[in-house]
């Protein structure tokens, strides 16, 4: 990899980094004025009017705004809005940094689906990746204790959901663009969050502070542009390392602004949740050439 590629990736995971922590300090913000349902559906408005308003200015786009593999983006995003809802829900309950480490399982349990649904190869390396990854929360969550229980499940239930959207991202994008993926995703999940919206909700939507109703707006978008562009740039086996260190930036900041303790079993088991990602990278990296030669 040149020193170019090195830079752009540290670069796009810089503003990944704060772009995730953006959308979890907008959520807590806005949790007295919206629902969880309210805000989803404020993102997905947001979403969808910026990407229909790029297809104004870059005609290319236009095609790819129909789907054409209905079926396959109404199971996607049927699954992704459930994450969405349990993610975001666990981010008013929880502090921050249980969230993220938590939702770091995702590559784990996406190995794991895709064995199960794709039929891939369960290697040795890609147990150990899921069994470290379930190990490492039952160090956060430390079962008996009292002190997380059931938003942790709320949270270990969002990273399950995706995983399973990751699977289904990867089956689409053999057919579909990534533009037509959001699109699909903002368009189909938008009813299903104002269907949860409670009588009122443009009142108080015209009411909530408006910073972190644009933080949401725009990291949210931002946050996936840029970690799409990351791997892009670089190999997994630099991008998630990098991709840890939202734990630590987001303990600080719940820190600085709720003050979160910092949790030494956290950092465990999150240490724990991503030693078994990177075994398992490294593990597949240097599979890859015999696999591209036969």
């Amino acid at each position: 990899m040149t020193q170019r590629n090195v830079t752009a990736v540290v670069l796009w995971m810089a503003g990944a980094l704060l772009s995730f922590s953006a959308i979890a300090v907008a959520v807590r913000e806005l949790s007295g004025a919206l629902s969880v349902f309210e805000m989803l559906a404020f993102r997905n408005a947001a979403g969808l009017a910026g990407l229909l308003a790029a297809a104004l200015f870059l005609p290319r786009l236009r095609g790819q705004i129909l789907p054409r593999r209905l079926g396959r983006h109404v199971q996607r995003n049927l699954v992704h809005f459930a994450g969405q809802y349990s993610w975001t829900v666990g981010v008013t309950l929880l502090p921050l940094a249980v969230v993220f480490a938590i939702e770091f399982t995702a590559p784990a349990l996406t190995a794991l689906f895709a064995v199960l649904l794709l039929g891939e190869r369960l290697t040795r390396t890609r147990a150990l990746a899921i069994g470290l990854g379930f190990l490492g929360v039952l160090v956060i969550v430390r079962p008996g204790m009292g002190e997380i229980g059931w938003p942790a499940l709320v949270v270990l239930f969002a990273a399950f959901c995706f995983a399973l959207t990751a699977i289904a991202t990867k089956s689409l994008t053999r057919t579909e663009s990534t533009y037509a993926i959001l699109v699909s995703m903002n368009a189909m999940q938008l009813p299903l969050n104002l269907a949860g919206a409670k009588a009122g909700y443009l009142a108080r939507l015209a009411e909530a502070p408006v910073l972190p109703l644009v933080a949401l707006a725009i990291a949210g978008f931002t946050a996936h542009w840029c970690l799409t562009n990351a791997y892009r740039n670089g190999d997994a086996i630099m991008v998630v390392p990098l991709d840890f260190l939202r734990i630590p930036l987001i303990a600080v900041v719940g820190l600085m602004l709720y003050a979160e303790p910092l949790d030494p079993f956290v950092f465990a088991g999150a240490a724990i949740i991503v030693g078994g990602i990177l075994v398992n990278l490294r593990a597949e990296t240097a599979r890859a050439p015999s696999t591209r030669e036969a």
